[in-house]
């Protein structure tokens, strides 16, 4: 038996092509979602320096000690690498003198 009565309401929209309110909520929560997800990736990249900073290799100087006073907080592997592909570089070794791009 099927019921009847003032309650039950079709499954469509009142009018075409109108957005129910659970499709407007769900899209809304997955917005919020995205960019809370979004701002929580920036804060855990942590601190970087601006776009496009260089910096020119000193005596002493190593990828790991670079990487590890330019970004503070964060994993120092991670950011060794980073700089390494930026430069295109083929091994960890640096000259005196070179100047590195470090990416943001």
């Amino acid at each position: 038996m099927y019921a009847a009565g003032l309650a039950i309401r079709p499954l469509r929209s009142r009018r075409p092509g109108a957005v129910s309110r659970i499709a407007a909520r769900a899209l809304l929560v997955a917005l919020v979602v995205l960019m809370v997800g979004l701002s929580l990736a920036r804060i855990a990249h942590g601190g970087s320096p601006a776009p496009d900073t260089t910096v020119v290799v000193q005596p002493g100087d190593t990828l790991w000690s670079i990487a590890a006073s330019h970004y503070p907080g964060d994993d120092v592997r991670v950011r060794v690498d980073d700089i390494e592909q930026a430069n295109r570089l083929r091994s960890p070794v640096i000259e005196v003198g070179q100047t590195l791009r470090l990416p943001g």
